[in-house]
């Protein structure tokens, strides 16, 4: 379902977004909450769920002004804390997490809407008899790329794991699982960017150290969206963001590298992505 949605992209995607921003707010404030945080969760989840439609509008050439809206939105938090808190309910706390956990969630998804409709995938790219929309292949990368570093961090790691990497925060996570996922990543990154280059036209500038940049940096950035998830559930006491998902936990669980994965690979993208003509 998910992957159709990222082909079909449009408001289906943006609602997708929006959705799960909204649920992965929710579970963030629930998180904050059993930490001692007293974050407003009405206003933070409202703000993570609108942000993708405010991207997905401005896409659509509608001249949504984001900042203004966005500083109005900051003042209302920063009123709100002080007249519903007072002094003794820590307004200024309540403000700062309020805001944080409304862009880790609706901020970060969004560059997912913004790689889909990536200015150099304005043509379909052809996958033997198929057509598809070259920006739902750069959408599909990343996400690859991170499902990759998951795996061959946790396959190395079970195989010959022994120097623990963060122990505090993650105690099973160990060097030799990191680079194995590093190197998992550089190759799928590598082997859906000769796909991208021979569909769409589509590639990483300084082949081959643009694909290997990407594919390093994308793992990189996965683990550290992992460790910080767990971070913040460590301090908080609590095991799973929520149970919305049975046996996968919630949101937060299935999505934590991809809130860092996502405007890291856009940001890369911007600065690694050509045109490339066909071999």
């Amino acid at each position: 379902m998910a992957l159709w949605i990222v082909v079909a992209g449009g408001a289906a995607l943006a609602a997708l977004l929006a959705i799960a921003a909204a649920i992965g707010a929710w579970e963030y404030f629930r998180i904050a909450r059993a930490s001692g945080q007293t974050p407003m969760e009405d206003i933070g989840i409202a703000s993570a769920g609108l942000i993708p439609l405010v991207v997905h509008a401005r896409f659509l050439g509608i001249q949504v002004p984001a900042l203004p809206i966005a500083a109005v939105v900051f003042v209302v938090i920063l009123g709100l804390a002080i007249w519903r808190r007072g002094v003794e309910g820590r307004p200024l706390g309540a403000a700062a997490v309020t805001v944080v956990g409304a862009i880790y969630t609706g901020g970060m998804l969004s560059f997912g809407y913004a790689l889909r409709y990536h200015p150099y995938a304005f043509a379909d790219a052809q996958i033997g008899s198929f057509s598809v929309a070259s920006g739902a292949l750069l959408l599909m990368l990343p996400m690859l790329v991170t499902w990759a570093s998951d795996t061959g961090a946790y396959a190395v790691g079970r195989l010959m794991g022994r120097r623990k990497l963060i122990p505090k925060v993650s105690p099973g996570k160990t060097v030799e699982g990191a680079i194995g996922g590093i190197v998992a990543s550089v190759l799928v990154a590598w082997a859906f960017g000769n796909l991208l280059r021979d569909s769409a036209q589509l590639g990483f500038k300084w082949f081959p150290w643009g694909v290997i940049v990407f594919g390093v940096a994308i793992s990189v950035a996965a683990q550290i969206g992992d460790l910080f998830e767990s971070l913040i559930k460590r301090e908080a006491g609590v095991k799973d963001s929520s149970r919305i998902l049975p046996g996968h936990g919630g949101i937060l669980d299935r999505l934590d590298s991809m809130f860092f994965v996502l405007p890291v690979s856009f940001l890369l993208m911007q600065w690694l992505l050509a045109w490339v003509p066909p071999r």
